[in-house]
């Protein structure tokens, strides 16, 4: 914990930046100018060096791709590695912010300065907005001293990077940490090949919740499309309908072909303890491996950082087992 002195703020679109257009609200730049005249009416401004650098282009967070978290990934540790900075503070729309900062928290293992995630719900400089409370408490947080590694900051909620979830789509506090059981084995070490200087390429992954229908040919399609991995969203504990032998035939072949399929609770608070029911052991004898009590953003950008960074997938399902930044224990 230590005061950040050199914040590097990456602005990568979003509400808090956006200005309207004829077709409604729309990322715009030239959000420096603007945080620097909002800074300097305040008395009490945080006092730190920062510099802000527009990560093109501006998007909407609904637009949020593979690439775009390989582009702030890219521009963070060029700011820590060449820049000299010592944090920072993403801008980011509320959309995916979760499954951003999940990603970034997989893709930045080891990076030894803290990075923030914030955004807003209404656009700076609209009435009543939300966004100069939720970037000025971020830099509040830079100059008290933040622990290395990826957080969100919002609505004055200082939340995990991998545990965090948008909760609401209209109030200021949207995002919260759910209450899931994590239970996990820390890993003793991390290798290079998880490190944050580790290149990550894209990745076909697709999540499937289960539901009451889910058959078979739904599942042959999906793994037709040529996907490396899979984030099953079971019911309760990680069950599933063991009943359908062409269904866990389905999953099985797809785990002898090379897919990595992890088992998440669809539960708001749930967690995965395949031995609970016979449902579920069925479930993971077809080859499954549990999420434990991992959320749908943080299983989604695990399984991204594993199998982006060339790991095979029994080497994947290693990984995903452990514990790496708090996402299971």
């Amino acid at each position: 914990m230590r005061p950040v002195t050199n914040l590097l703020v990456l602005y990568t679109g979003g509400t808090i930046g956006m200005l309207e257009t004829p077709q409604g609200l729309a990322p715009a730049g030239g959000f420096d100018a603007r945080m620097r005249e909002h800074l300097a009416q305040l008395s009490d401004a945080p006092q730190l060096r920062w510099s802000l650098l527009e990560l093109n282009p501006l998007i909407d967070s609904a637009n949020m791709q593979q690439a775009n978290w390989l582009a702030m990934r890219d521009a963070i540790v060029e700011a820590v590695e060449h820049g000299g900075h010592d944090g920072v503070l993403v801008l980011h729309g509320t959309d995916t912010l979760a499954y951003s900062a999940a990603a970034l928290s997989f893709l930045l293992l080891g990076l030894p300065v803290p990075v923030l995630l914030t955004g807003s719900m209404l656009p700076a400089g609209t009435p009543d907005s939300d966004a100069w409370d939720n970037l000025v408490g971020a830099l509040r947080q830079f100059e008290q001293g933040l622990a290395n590694g990826v957080q969100l900051y919002f609505h004055g909620q200082l939340l995990h990077g991998c545990r965090a979830a948008k909760l609401r789509s209209e109030a200021f506090d949207a995002f919260t940490a759910p209450a899931r059981d994590r239970h996990g084995e820390r890993a003793a070490e991390l290798p290079a090949a998880l490190g944050y200087r580790q290149p990550r390429t894209p990745v076909k992954l697709a999540v499937m919740p289960v539901f009451p229908g889910l058959a078979a040919e739904h599942l042959h399609g999906l793994f037709a499309s040529g996907i490396q991995g899979l984030v099953l969203e079971c019911y309760g504990s990680g069950t599933g309908p063991s009943d359908d032998q062409a269904l866990l035939d389905a999953l099985h072949t797809a785990r002898q072909r090379g897919v990595v399929i992890v088992a998440i609770s669809q539960c708001a608070e749930g967690s995965v303890v395949f031995d609970t029911y016979a449902a579920g052991s069925r479930l993971r004898d077809t080859g499954l491996v549990s999420g434990g009590g991992m959320t749908r953003e943080a299983a989604l950008g695990k399984l991204f950082a594993l199998l982006g960074a060339g790991l095979d997938a029994d080497a994947t399902e290693h990984w995903l087992a452990l514990d790496l930044c708090g996402e299971r224990a």
